[in-house]
This record gives C-alpha cells, sequence and structure tokens, in this order.
C-alpha cells in the first residue's frame, strides 16, 4: 500500500488490514475465496502484481506472509533508498518467500544518482515510475511517472536521475516458467482441461473450495485461484 488502507478476509477465517507501506504476499495456491475492500474513508493508492505459479506448485495450499511497513527490509547507499518486497538489493534481501523466482524492488533516488542493479540474464522484467522522471537502460531512454517500461534481457538495469526532484520507481523481474499457459477470468493454469476442472470444482463447492459454500463476505467478493 502507498496510501491509504485495504481490508482483507477469506473463507478460512484471516482478516486483516493493511495501511501505508505495509506488505500482503498471497500465494493462492488451490484456490481461496477472499474479499479486498479500499477504505471508505480518503485516498486510497497500491500497487497489485500477479505472478503465475509453476504447474507444480497450483494444487498447493494458500499461504499469506504480511508484513508491516516497519518491518520490510529497506536500506540507503549513495543517496538511493531501496525497500525490497521481493528478491535483493544493495546487499539486503526480503524476508518474502517467492515459489516463483522473482524480485520487486521499491527505489527512490536523490537527484544526481546514479543506480546499477543486476538482473539474471534469462529473466523478464519491467519498471514502472511511480515520482518524478528518470533515465534508464543503455539507451537512456527518459520516462516520467506512471510510465512503464518493459526491459531487455541483459546483465541488469542502469537508472539515472539527472532531474533536481526525487525519482521513484519499482522494478519487477521474475523467471520464464516456459510453460503453456491458460487463463479464464482469475483461474490460470496449463491447459483447458484443467481450467474446465477448476470451475467445476469451484461451482460444486470441491477440491479446496468446500468452505466457499457458507462463506459471505462482510464487504465485498473477489477471488483468486
Amino acid at each position: 500500500m502507498i496510501q491509504g488502507s485495504v481490508t482483507h478476509e477469506d473463507f478460512e477465517g484471516h482478516k486483516g488490514t493493511i495501511g501505508a507501506g505495509d506488505l500482503q504476499w498471497m500465494t493462492a495456491g488451490r484456490g481461496i475465496v477472499h474479499s479486498e475492500m479500499p477504505s471508505p474513508h480518503g485516498t486510497q493508492k497500491g500497487l497489485q502484481l500477479w505472478v503465475n505459479l509453476s504447474s507444480k506448485y497450483k494444487m498447493m495450499e494458500p499461504k499469506y506472509q504480511e508484513i508491516s511497513s516497519k518491518n520490510i527490509a529497506e536500506t540507503t547507499k549513495d543517496g538511493i533508498k531501496v525497500r525490497v518486497i521481493a528478491g535483493e538489493a544493495l546487499g539486503t534481501k526480503s524476508p518474502i518467500y517467492t515459489r516463483t523466482p522473482t524480485m520487486y524492488l521499491d527505489f527512490t533516488l536523490d537527484p544526481g544518482t546514479h543506480l546499477q542493479q543486476p538482473i539474471p540474464k534469462p529473466w523478464n522484467a519491467f519498471i514502472y515510475i511511480l515520482e518524478g522522471e528518470g533515465v534508464f537502460g543503455q539507451s537512456k531512454s527518459s520516462a516520467s511517472a506512471h510510465h512503464l517500461l518493459l526491459l531487455g534481457h541483459g546483465d541488469g538495469l542502469e537508472a539515472w536521475n539527472k532531474s533536481t526532484k526525487l525519482l521513484r520507481f519499482i522494478l519487477v523481474g521474475g523467471e520464464p516458467l516456459d510453460e503453456p499457459l491458460v487463463q479464464f477470468g482469475p483461474f490460470v493454469m496449463n491447459t483447458q482441461e484443467e481450467i474446465d476442472q477448476t470451475i467445476e470444482d469451484f461451482e460444486n463447492y470441491t477440491n479446496g473450495f468446500e468452505k466457499a459454500r457458507h462463506w459471505r463476505s462482510e464487504s465485498g467478493l473477489s477471488l483468486d485461484f
């Protein structure tokens, strides 16, 4: 969460609220019916990233990892601050465990600073600018707030803040799974047959969805599988 708060609950009885700077990493596994609702008061801003699971993990039990802002791994060096949501940067590693190898880094660069961040060569990666304007990559591409840059494969990311204001962006990267992908609504599987079975399980409250039959959210409703 960047600003405001979100309240979450699910059919397993988990419930809580994450506020500005807090983090929730949920592994949906074989499926969990849950609700995520922003606070009705003030402005709510946040970032949500969906990461696919390998076929060998798709039927695992759902799992939550929730960390308050004060406990998120963070470090500052030479005018560069990074909050390490997942992965590692500037010698600091996140406590979050990701089934799919992932990096999720929240960088803030002071004016005049230069960042070099390694990224494994086969990984796919992108950056999204939250605040300010920066120069990125070997092509020296310039981008400002609310723009996304898809990175090519290489040794990592270079970024410069040549402006007089702060530059804040996230760097997200992940290891390609190299598996077939079939998606229907919130369901993401490897074959159409698996999707059909998943929908049948959900509609009949079987294979992990048994508790969904009688569960009702106190607010809204969303589904992850």
